[in-house]
């Protein structure tokens, strides 16, 4: 029973393993049928896709090579277009060349020809000129023997009378010029300058700034002294001048180079005179608060004095100077009210002539700036007040004219000009200024001593309190036309080495005196 059992299962074993087989043959007979269909459909697929790119790449080429044939078309008609025209300027330059070198040939035969010319020229000039050096000698030579002279001496001497007869004409030009420019213009001069005095008559009062402080008593000696000198040492301290109480009776004095400083002093020893408490702190009180208005005045006074003269606000360091200008002294002459008047004065005769007169006011009020500065800015007072002032914004007319009133700088415009007349208008003025007994003979010694210095001069006199010079000349050693450029270099030197207000008239005299005895 068992052995059926085995044999049917090996029956029905082999029997599913044909079954299998016999299914799995045609499944894979069905798949190749489907894998064949597959591959003839994409080859079709890729038959046709190759041949629609093989056409489209004929197509592009097609255009491609068009579109190349075209371009090279166009590049060959540009390069034989460049090719025609370089053909034809190279024509025009030979044609050009072929024009120069016929000019050429033709200049080359004018110079040929000229050169041909000058040279006979030259030929003939050659004889002439020897034929001129031969007749020169020997009138050269007849000369010599007519005036017994020889060659040398001869042109000395003519050199000599060459030398004489320029000078002469010299000063005859020079004597003609002077005369006709003071025929048109002194007299228009003179009436502008007329003028200008007339409309403004200023009056003048001689302040001098006094160092002198009256006592009470002399018992007030001792208190401003203080016990062991503390007061005088304070006081000198806070205010920086020198106290000299000497034997003085009822006074006491105050000395400092500093004008401010001194008026701050003064003032402040009368307030301590009049309150009675002298002592260090209350001296250093009372000099601040002076110092304090006194700072305060010097503004007020430096734009009182712009108010008066009729302009527009300056710069407030600039009203500052020109209040520090109140406490200075130019040969006793104030020098704001001498700044206030040189801005009327100038402003006159701008108005005269048509020039600005806001500007010529300007720099009149402001051309003696520069006195206001300390000594430890150094250069001329007109050089240091122009730099100041350009520092704080004035204008450059302005400058030049402050820089140039005393002609340190040339002249770029008429205010220098009117204030340098206006300045010196100012400084002559009978009783406008003033000065030392010592300075005074000093400046008539070096005015003689300059007209003396000068070959010729005989004597020299200082005379009306050194507003003229009359120098006398040797007559054989000074002629008529000399004497004119005597008295020029003369006026010259004093212009550059004194100093001294208004001008000085130069007078040469010249006499010849002839003496003869009949016996």
């Amino acid at each position: 029973m068992q052995t059926e059992l085995v044999v049917v299962a090996l029956v029905s074993l082999g029997a599913g393993y044909g079954i299998s087989y016999a299914m799995s043959h045609l499944r894979e007979r069905a798949l190749r049928a489907e894998l064949t269909n597959r591959e003839r459909e994409l080859g079709d697929t890729f038959r046709r896709d190759s041949e629609a790119a093989l056409l489209n790449a004929r197509v592009a080429a097609q255009e491609q090579i068009t579109r190349e044939r075209t371009e090279l078309e166009r590049a060959l008609a540009e390069q034989r277009e460049a090719v025609t025209l370089g053909e034809r300027r190279i024509v025009d330059r030979e044609a050009l060349v072929n024009r120069q070198l016929d000019r050429l040939g033709q200049q080359e035969q004018d110079l040929r020809q000229r050169t041909e010319q000058l040279e006979t020229a030259r030929t003939g000039l050659e004889q002439e000129t020897g034929t001129t050096r031969r007749l020169a000698a020997e009138w050269t030579t007849r000369l010599e023997k007519a005036s017994q002279l020889d060659s040398t001496a001869a042109r000395t001497l003519l050199l000599k009378e060459v030398e004489r007869d320029s000078a002469r004409d010299a000063a005859d030009l020079s004597r003609h010029i002077l005369d006709d420019a003071r025929l048109h213009a002194e007299e228009k001069a003179r009436r502008i300058l007329a003028t200008a005095i007339q409309r403004y008559a200023a009056t003048y009062t001689f302040e001098t700034t006094t160092a002198t402080v009256a006592l009470t008593g002399d018992d007030m000696k001792g208190r401003i002294i203080g016990r062991e000198g503390r007061n005088i040492r304070a006081f000198e301290a806070a205010t920086g001048v020198t106290v000299l109480v000497d034997d003085t009776p009822n006074a006491v004095v105050l000395s400092g180079f500093d004008p401010v400083r001194r008026e701050i002093a003064r003032q402040a020893m009368e307030r301590l005179i009049l309150d009675g408490r002298i002592h260090p702190t209350r001296i250093e009180e009372v000099v601040a608060a002076v110092s304090a208005e006194m700072d305060s005045f010097i503004q007020r006074t430096g734009e009182d004095a712009v108010f008066r003269s009729g302009l527009a606000p300056v710069h407030s360091e600039v009203a500052r100077m020109l209040g520090k200008l109140h406490f200075r002294r130019s040969f006793s002459q104030n020098v704001l009210e001498h700044s206030v008047e040189v801005a009327h004065l100038a402003g006159l005769m701008a108005a005269e002539l048509g020039e600005d007169v806001a500007a010529s006011k300007r720099a009149g009020l402001l051309h003696d700036v520069g006195k206001a500065m300390t000594h430890e800015v150094e250069g001329p007072h007109a050089i240091v007040g122009a730099e100041f002032l350009k520092r704080h914004g004035e204008a450059a007319n302005i400058l030049n004219g402050v820089a140039s009133h005393h002609e340190e700088v040339p002249h770029e415009n008429i205010l220098g000009v009117l204030v340098a007349a206006a300045d010196a208008i100012s400084a002559s003025r009978p009783g406008s200024r003033s000065e030392s007994m010592t300075t005074y003979l000093k400046r008539l010694e070096n005015l003689e001593l300059i007209a003396t210095s000068f070959p010729g001069v005989e004597k020299a006199f200082a005379v009306q309190a050194g507003r003229e010079l009359r120098v006398v000349v040797r007559p054989e050693s000074v002629d008529d036309n000399s004497s004119l450029l005597l008295a020029r270099q003369i006026a010259r030197r004093i212009e550059e080495e004194l100093l001294y207000p208004g001008q000085i008239r130069i007078t040469v005299i010249r006499e010849m005196r002839c003496v003869e005895f009949a016996k």
